[in-house]
């Protein structure tokens, strides 16, 4: 054997003997890694996760590849298994004991608090003190096990199935988590009267949104002209997020300052200044609609809400988005193309569609 060969073979028997010394401390190394790991923040059924969040469920932590809401660890592919965890905030059975709630009081993303009611919430979103019960998109139910508990309200009268049978090429931004989560903020809104009413008001409300997004199509206004055109500088507070902020975004395609001010007053959100949540944060953009819906009588007379459950018909509802433009024999068409979609979506939900249609 030459000098050359015995060296080389010197060489690589001392790198096995190394490896062989290395791999099984490295692989000890990973255990007690592994098994010391801590919980991160218990998962949250209505808690907004995107790419790079981690979250604890079932003693694992988790991390979201993508934006997610409603999707629970282990049954989906959006989250990635980081392993067992043990401790911080994981699932783990125990007895509730945080703070009282403090109105004016600055609470953090991940601060639980004890509310008037006896309940526990957590924050999902910075906030100065926000009521719970009121801004649910800065808070959540929390549930002493570490998970969260269901929302108060029953049942939604449209199902997922109906729901994606409604808008089979919807954008996958209008989730249906994102409606549902949405509905706490109006728990009246297709909860109220009876089950036809109900049925009613929600394809009436999803027949308007059809026909302002293009089916769930559409998140943003598509005519870019129009954006300068929404900042009504007369208005003390301005227009903080530019001029050209506030254009339409979302369900029913909120615009101008005004109203992104009194959205976000009303639902606890900074909508003033921070406009473009309504179009990266599903269920906000539904909140935003059902705020409109719920609170708004446009160039209507009554709020689409109040038409739909005094039975006072779609056509109402019609007045009260657009009615200036459309009623009265201002556009027929857009018109029936609303009356349309709203008779498809009864018919989805198995009820009747009432009288006075049109507008």
């Amino acid at each position: 054997m030459s000098i050359q060969r015995m060296m080389a073979s010197l060489l690589a028997i001392a790198a096995a003997g190394a490896m062989a010394v290395l791999i099984p401390a490295s692989a000890a190394s990973a255990s007690v890694s592994t098994a010391d790991a801590a919980c991160a923040s218990a998962w949250g059924s209505s808690t907004v996760y995107t790419g790079g969040n981690v979250a604890s469920y079932n003693s694992h932590n988790w991390s979201a590849k993508w934006w997610t809401q409603g999707e629970t660890p282990g049954t989906t592919d959006v989250w990635a298994d980081q392993g067992a965890c043990s401790g911080g905030g994981g699932n783990t059975p125990g007895t509730c004991s945080y703070p009282n709630w403090a109105q004016g009081q600055n609470y953090v993303v991940g601060n639980i608090v004890k509310y008037t009611n006896g309940q526990y919430y957590r924050a999902t979103h910075d906030n100065p003190g926000y009521d719970p019960t009121i801004s649910t998109w800065f808070w959540e139910p929390f549930a002493c096990d570490g998970g969260t508990n269901p929302p108060t309200q029953g049942g939604f009268v449209v199902s997922e199935a109906q729901f994606n049978q409604m808008f089979p090429s919807r954008n996958s931004f209008y989730t249906y988590a994102g409606l549902t989560a949405a509905l706490s903020a109006y728990p009246g809104f297709a909860n109220t009267g009876s089950d036809t009413i109900k049925k009613q008001e929600a394809a009436a409300f999803l027949a308007n949104v059809n026909h302002e997004t293009g089916g769930l199509v559409y998140i943003v206004e598509q005519n870019t002209a129009n954006y300068p055109h929404y900042c009504d500088t007369s208005q003390s507070y301005g227009c903080p997020a530019g001029t050209a902020a506030y254009y339409g975004r979302g369900p029913i395609q909120l615009s101008w300052n005004f109203n992104y001010k009194a959205a976000g007053d009303s639902l606890g959100i900074d909508l003033l200044h921070n406009p473009n949540l309504v179009q990266t944060d599903s269920a906000v953009a539904w909140k935003t609609g059902l705020w409109y819906w719920n609170t708004q009588s446009g160039p209507g007379t009554m709020t689409p809400h109040d038409a739909m459950v005094n039975s006072r018909g779609f056509g109402e509802t019609i007045r009260s988005i657009n009615g200036s433009i459309e009623c009265n024999g201002g556009n027929p068409a857009q018109v029936q193309s609303r009356v349309d979609a709203y008779n498809r979506f009864v018919q989805i939900l198995g009820t009747t569609a009432g009288g006075n249609l049109s507008c």
